[in-house]
């Protein structure tokens, strides 16, 4: 038992230390960017104003567009990072892998996120796209994953609120199943994740985000 509860404290810290690499990253990106932001041609702003939008609300408008790029970028680095962890410290072997793209000319291989012996996991925080053509790419990506022998497992956090993307999630679990292959989304996906590695990964997190909340 006390070696499990150190294990537990190990991997807490290791996401610890994770989640302070990410967010100082992000400070820095942000930062950087409204720097640059300064010197940027505002002429644009008159568009703003036919549509009754003020200076300063375009200005902030613009500023929070470019922090959400930045904080959807490395939210979503950090929680697949996070989860690739919760694996590497129950499955010391496992880790990202290639695979050649058996299905088609482009792209020549594809990138599997945690190869779990015959598990092939994609980590994903999560996914709104509307564009049909992920269908497609995704059809192909994991008929590749089947062919080398794997099977093809999809882990998403949070699920889509719009309906055109919550259509396209829907698809592709049709098509996870297709093949044999497991689809996990929302509860599930903690679930997974905890079941497979003992590793409350969302009560860590949780735990974090009380730690890390702005006081003002």
């Amino acid at each position: 038992m006390a070696q499990r509860t150190q294990s537990s404290k190990g991997i807490e810290e290791s996401l610890r230390l994770l989640a302070r690499k990410y967010a100082d990253r992000l400070k820095q990106a942000i930062d950087a960017r409204l720097e640059e932001m300064k010197e940027d041609d505002k002429s644009h702003f008159l568009i703003y104003q036919v549509l009754g939008i003020s200076d300063q609300e375009g200005q902030l408008v613009d500023e929070y567009q470019n922090k959400g790029r930045f904080l959807y970028k490395y939210a979503g680095s950090f929680l697949e990072e996070a989860a690739k962890l919760c694996f590497l410290e129950k499955f010391s072997e496992s880790g990202s892998a290639w695979i050649p793209n058996t299905q088609g000319q482009r792209p020549k291989r594809f990138g599997i996120d945690c190869l779990v012996a015959n598990d092939a996991i994609e980590f994903k925080w999560r996914d709104a796209t509307t564009d049909g053509d992920h269908i497609t790419k995704e059809h192909t990506r994991i008929r590749a994953i089947v062919d080398a022998g794997h099977i093809p497992i999809r882990v998403m956090f949070y699920y889509p609120n719009r309906t055109q993307a919550i259509k396209i999630q829907q698809t592709l679990e049709t098509l996870y199943q297709g093949v044999n292959g497991q689809y996990y989304y929302g509860a599930a996906a903690w679930r997974y994740v905890n079941q497979r590695t003992g590793v409350d990964l969302l009560q860590i997190l949780t735990a974090l985000a009380q730690e890390n909340a702005p006081t003002n």
